[in-house]
């Protein structure tokens, strides 16, 4: 299993179940994950990105047993951030980046994101853009985050083929004609935030299955969680196997 959704180090408001490495790790393990593609809670809040992205390809490396694989994060609002994902790609070796445009304050919409996408796509980098970190309803009182408006990324996706786009988290903000047309455009989303009984099969009636990746949102979710959305949708062993492992590595074209 390919889990394409996990977090290092600490969410910032408290401390989570398994948010040390090694125990993170080591649950994997026993649910049957052979790759993880880790992102870190630090590229929220801190604006030195060099760091955190340094930080968390060391600790893939060092801790993560094989299992981990490092997608840095890129803030298109911080000076050098050009830099910073050409150190991604080329002085961390990294197969992809994540976006977290809600807690760095932009939309798709601003100047800088074409551009973004453009340099990742030149370096062969997977794009991950997390739409949401957290139920609204249980947010901090102090961090006031813009819902993400996701229609303006269907032109920057059928304008960029080649590029491997995965929305992570956005089923409480994508929806309907929307969604539709994202995926029409290649764009590939997890399950961690898909709801309801028999959710991937009402995910499938908007999205091609060979575009739907099987992401926990681990450590934040319970692994279980996305565990038991594939346990009571009835989908067969195709499509089974195909989100839980071979989608992913379509998307990453095999590459480790």
């Amino acid at each position: 299993m390919i889990d394409v959704n996990v977090s290092l180090s600490r969410w910032p408001f408290r401390r989570l179940p398994l948010d040390e490495t090694s125990r993170l790790v080591e649950r994997l393990r026993e649910k049957g994950v052979t790759q993880a593609w880790a992102g870190s809670f630090d590229a929220l809040l801190h604006e030195d990105m060099a760091g955190v992205n340094a930080r968390l390809a060391a600790e893939c490396a060092t801790a993560g047993e094989g299992l981990l694989l490092p997608f840095g994060s890129v803030n298109p609002q911080l000076p050098d951030w050009e830099e910073d994902l050409r150190r991604c790609a080329e002085e961390h070796g990294m197969r992809g980046i994540r976006l977290h445009p809600d807690y760095h304050g932009y939309g798709f919409d601003d100047a800088a994101v074409p551009r973004l996408l453009d340099l990742a796509g030149e370096q062969g980098l997977i794009v991950q853009i997390t739409l949401l970190m957290e139920d609204e309803r249980t947010r901090h009182p102090l961090v006031g985050l813009e819902k993400v408006d996701a229609a303006p990324l269907v032109t920057l996706a059928k304008e960029r083929p080649e590029l491997s786009l995965i929305l992570l988290n956005s089923q409480r903000v994508v929806r309907g004609a929307v969604q539709s047309e994202l995926a029409a455009a290649g764009v590939c989303f997890d399950i961690a935030m898909q709801e309801g009984v028999g959710g991937i099969r009402k995910l499938m009636d908007q999205v091609p299955f060979e575009q739907i990746l099987f992401g926990s949102h681990a450590p934040f979710f319970y692994f279980e969680s996305a565990e038991l959305k594939l346990r009571e949708s009835e989908l067969g062993e195709t499509i089974r196997s195909a989100i839980e492992r071979g989608n992913a590595e379509k998307v990453s074209g095999g590459r480790s």
